[in-house]
């Protein structure tokens, strides 16, 4: 079972003990509760798993759910195979089905306390894909919107559940459980971006496809893949990332020892409409899949102008420049012979040009890694302690004017603390990064009041308005648009929950420190230190793993209701 299943031991031991019935018991016994707990959740999400799959076979106001999914070609075969399912259009009808309490509709993404203090279902009107782990156990859902619905309360294409105890996006593939032993029989797993892509890989008669939930393809994805194959062919638009996402690919080659290829797809058309109109075509494309570098070499070539001496003299530079991204010397003379052969140039004149593109790179990446950090401003003396003393500042405080005690600062510096967003740094402009590459993680707490930079709230208001980011880009004032096409190829570096969770934690810190230089001008000092007194427990809440995330839809409520007094 280890072997066929790519389980540890104990995993083994448990997959045996279900087949067979037969109850464990642990020798630790945080061990044993840990396990128990999450054997809890995963029952919970089965639960869901049957009650949506049931509600989009029976329900009547799953009509328009089933005619999508036969447009799409998926039939009632495909749909109890896959056990896909429809989330209603209601608040908490979920919740209320399977009795959850707010701990587990919280760990397992289901369902979470609202700004009125509800329990409410996180899916809403939408087409459900079951995400299981590699044994199978559901631990997520996909949702899709169907085509038309424009309810601004329920924006977005297309939505994942949250990161939870059960799942992690970065280490979850939807269709590996199915795929996986074909995937080892054939030593190569092909990579998709959608749940119907992958089902119509396996309707193709090629099994082995399996779908990120919304993210783009990660190092931790990658190790999982290596333990069942040693060949990666990547079914979508590998070339749109451009540079940044061969130097991740040819990383990957040496960190993992695998091969990354790119499926011949007919351009412009995804795998699931393919699966529809010409199902051969899918199982041509994998085994006629090309090496990454290859594939962006081809991309190139076709769309240069070589009927002129000028037309391929200026391939030739920028095939020179694809080629000196990759890491080996070997490699790298190679597709230089292949390329002076298609530009009819000797060679030995193309040499020189390839050494000043990797010269080039090399030189960017030395000067990325040297860059000095930001300069952190120097802090003034103060005869109070401020909120934050216990962590990091809020990024963009300052001091300015007198303080409380009406002591300037050192050489007469002001001294009064006050938060200014200069927008260049700190979490919340990792939300946005999220915003753009994740949004869908990060979606519930993308609100205006946690964002006190006006071009981050106009970078807000664009992505909220429009369907995808070139069209946010597209419509949004010009330093929101700026900030926009930077996040487009700057990704995230932390989990959604955490930035969302500092980013909290900041507007919190600030709050409380505003609260109290304003007690001693206040008509109420009383109210003022009571809602501190709130405000820090927020803060300690947000630290924790099983408060945070009601502490911050209690901060968020706290928020909108501060706007809405004129505070």
């Amino acid at each position: 079972v280890r072997e066929i299943e790519h389980l540890d031991f104990v995993g083994a031991v448990e997959w045996l003990a279900g087949k067979a019935g037969v109850s464990l018991h642990y020798t630790e016994r945080n061990e044993g509760e840990g396990r128990k707990r999450r054997a809890k959740l995963v029952t919970v999400m089965q639960q869901a798993v049957d009650w949506y799959h049931e509600r989009l076979l029976s329900s009547a106001d799953a009509g328009a759910a089933r005619r999508y999914l036969r447009e799409r070609g998926l039939d009632g075969d495909v749909v109890r195979e896959y056990r896909i399912g429809w989330a209603p259009d209601a608040w908490d009808e979920l919740c209320r089905a399977l009795r959850l309490n707010e701990d587990d509709a919280r760990e397992t993404g289901l369902g979470f306390r609202n700004s009125r203090n509800r329990l409410q279902d996180t899916f809403r009107g939408r087409v459900l894909f079951p995400i299981s782990d590699p044994q199978g156990d559901p631990v997520s859902f996909g949702g899709r919107i169907l085509p038309g619905n424009d309810d601004p309360r329920n924006h977005g294409k297309y939505k994942n559940t949250p990161e939870t105890p059960l799942y992690h996006k970065s280490k979850v593939l939807y269709g590996l459980d199915r795929s996986k032993s074909h995937i080892v029989s054939a030593d190569t797993a092909v990579v998709c971006e959608g749940y119907t892509d992958v089902i119509g890989f396996a309707r193709s008669g090629v099994p082995l496809a399996v779908a990120t939930c919304g993210t783009a393809l990660t190092d931790e994805h990658v190790r999982l893949l290596r333990r069942y194959a040693k060949r990666l062919v990547l079914a979508f638009d590998a070339d749109g990332a451009g540079q940044a996402a061969a130097e991740r690919f040819y990383q990957w080659e040496r960190d993992h020892d695998l091969e990354v290829a790119v499926a011949d797809l007919p351009p412009g058309r995804d795998p699931a409409d393919v699966a529809q109109s010409e199902p051969e075509r899918l199982k041509q494309a994998v085994d006629g899949a090309t090496p990454f570098l290859r594939f962006r070499l081809d991309r190139a070539f076709a769309a240069a102008d070589l009927a002129t001496p000028e037309g391929r003299a200026r391939m030739a530079e920028r095939a020179m420049t694809i080629v000196a991204e990759h890491p080996l010397d070997l490699v790298r003379d190679q597709y230089l012979m292949d390329v002076a052969s298609r530009c009819r140039l000797d060679p030995e004149r193309l040499r020189p040009t390839l050494d000043k593109a990797i010269a080039a790179a090399g030189e960017a990446s030395r000067r990325a890694a040297a860059a000095p950090a930001k300069p952190k401003p120097s802090e003034p003396d103060r005869a109070e302690p401020r909120p934050w003393d216990d962590g990091p500042p809020p990024a963009g405080w300052e001091e300015h004017g007198p303080g409380p005690d009406g002591r300037p600062g050192p050489n007469g510096a002001p001294r009064t603390p006050t938060w200014r967003d200069d927008g260049t740094a700190g979490p919340a402009l990792e939300v946005l990064r999220h915003a753009v590459h994740n949004r869908d993680e990060v979606e519930r707490w993308l609100r205006v009041e946690l964002f006190r930079n006006p071009t981050h709230q106009a970078t807000l208001g664009s992505l909220a308005a429009a369907a995808t980011v070139r069209e946010a880009i597209d419509a949004a004032p010009p330093d929101a648009a700026d900030l926009l096409a930077r996040l487009a190829v700057d990704e995230p570096t932390s989990e959604p929950f955490d930035a969302v969770r500092r980013l909290g934690t900041e507007v919190a810190r600030a709050e409380v420190t505003g609260l109290r230089l304003g007690a001693a001008s206040h008509d109420d000092p009383g109210a003022v230190l009571a809602e501190s007194a709130f405000l820090g427990h927020l803060v300690d809440d947000l630290r924790g793993p099983d408060t945070s995330m009601t502490a911050l839809d209690r901060l968020l409520a706290w928020l909108n209701q501060r706007v809405g007094d004129g505070g």
